[in-house]
């Protein structure tokens, strides 16, 4: 009787279906594996030795680790740091050890090396000393913070970078093909990118899912692609209409310079029950977005309201909400902190996660040092004027965005002309001599 365990097994995930088996497979990484680059010239010539994959999920540091063993024909053997302890790691020594009788090399492979504490990382030291196998360590997290020493010492570490866009790309069009799906629109394509942020595997599952819902459609667009990915429209209580129409317009009566008009609003929802808690945080909100740098003191009389009436309560603390609403409502406006936080926060929801430049990093290791972290970078201070003119902060291939406009009002008058002195001194500096 036919039962379900007669069922067809799933196929692999389209993941590990598209994971390279040769070095011309593999999308990314170019810096390591492109001809005349360290690993591909150490693969080529059979020149395997022990290693640290330090990058990012989702870029191929288990792939690369099966490539290094492929080239050389050795057993693959994996570990996961998550899961194995000593006990595993002294199996692994045994198989190689049987494996070199047999006059084959062994590969073993640590995932997430991070995780194993000093005494498992220590169980490998004498037998990657002796060479009885390879040892391929892979890592999220700085390996001069998180492996030993001593192992690290024995590995050469390999930094892998996330996919860029043109790499994601290509990825799909990869999967389209194993999987017959239909084409992305280009929007569709760009916004999948988007959302993979360098991570092919991301990238992979997401499409996967993508290909069985489009089954039957022409092209997969926005639209499929939102679903797909689970975005949930925002939802609206439509029973609290009132209370958020009264906070609204307390907000925006501050927003409009009017302290009459506020401190209705305010006495109004005191005296409907809402917790002064809760006006306190909202005050402190206008603070930040309305008033800004056009005057800085007042988020520090927002914030002192609000801790005035958690040590009084009610009714003494509500006199000091009231101060800060009046306050605020006569203050100088600006919201040129809040338009450059959201501009800021948009750029880099939309563009994904750009590595930092190297000269911008820290370097408290000599591992790092060795990278070049930090290296050319310009001290400020013992710049002119406290001022590194002409230097870089952003990432590499993204042009100097100009996310903050200062207002001419309060103090936002004399930081407009800071800036703008600073700015004149930058382009100054650029300029060829």
């Amino acid at each position: 009787m036919p039962g379900l365990f007669d069922e067809a097994a799933p196929p692999a995930p389209l993941a590990e279906r598209l994971r390279p088996k040769t070095l011309a497979e593999v999308i990314g990484q170019t810096h390591l594996l492109a001809p005349g680059n360290p690993l591909h010239a150490a693969l080529a010539a059979g020149r395997l030795h022990s290693m640290i994959l330090w990058g990012p999920p989702g870029v191929g540091k288990t792939t690369l680790a099966r490539l290094v063993a492929n080239a050389s024909d050795a057993m693959f053997i994996t570990l996961s740091a998550v899961l194995a302890g000593v006990k595993d790691i002294r199996e692994a020594v045994e198989r190689a050890e049987h494996a070199r009788v047999g006059g084959r090399r062994t590969v073993v492979f640590v995932d997430e090396v991070h995780r194993f504490n000093k005494a498992q990382q220590d169980a490998f030291l004498p037998h990657v000393e002796s060479g009885l196998f390879l040892f391929i360590g892979a890592t999220t997290e700085n390996p001069s913070f998180e492996v030993n020493s001593a192992l690290l010492s024995r590995a050469t570490v390999h930094v892998l970078k996330s996919l860029n866009a043109a790499e994601l790309a290509a990825l799909i069009q990869r999967a389209q093909a194993e999987l017959k799906a239909p084409p992305l629109t280009d929007a569709a394509r760009d916004r999948l990118v988007s959302f993979a942020d360098g991570d092919a595997r991301r990238l992979l599952n997401a499409y996967d899912n993508l290909a069985t819902l489009a089954e039957g459609r022409e092209q997969i667009d926005e639209a499929l692609l939102e679903g797909a990915l689970g975005e949930l429209l925002r939802r609206y209580d439509k029973d609290g209409d009132q209370f958020f129409d009264a906070i609204s317009a307390l907000h925006k009566s501050v927003r409009g310079s009017n302290p009459d008009a506020a401190l209705y609003w305010l006495a109004r929802m005191l005296d409907g029950g809402v917790d002064p808690r809760y006006v306190a945080r909202r005050v402190i909100r206008m603070a930040s977005e309305d008033i800004g740098l056009a005057d800085p003191r007042g988020l520090q009389v927002a914030a002192a309201a609000a801790a005035v009436y958690e040590r009084l309560g009610s009714p003494e603390g509500e006199l000091a909400l009231a101060e800060a609403v009046v306050f605020l409502a006569v203050a100088p406006k600006s919201n040129a902190v809040y338009t450059a936080w959201n501009a800021a926060r948009a750029l880099v929801k939309q563009d994904g996660t750009r590595p930092v430049p190297v000269h911008l990093r820290n370097a408290p290791t000599r591992l790092m040092k060795d990278l070049g972290h930090g290296r050319d970078y310009r001290y400020a201070h013992d710049e002119a004027d406290g001022y590194a003119a002409g230097e870089n902060y952003w990432p590499d291939g993204l042009a100097p965005q100009a996310f903050y406009q200062p207002v001419p009002r309060g103090l936002e008058l004399k930081i407009g002309e800071r800036l703008a002195e600073l700015r004149a001194r930058d382009a100054a500096a650029k300029k060829p001599r």
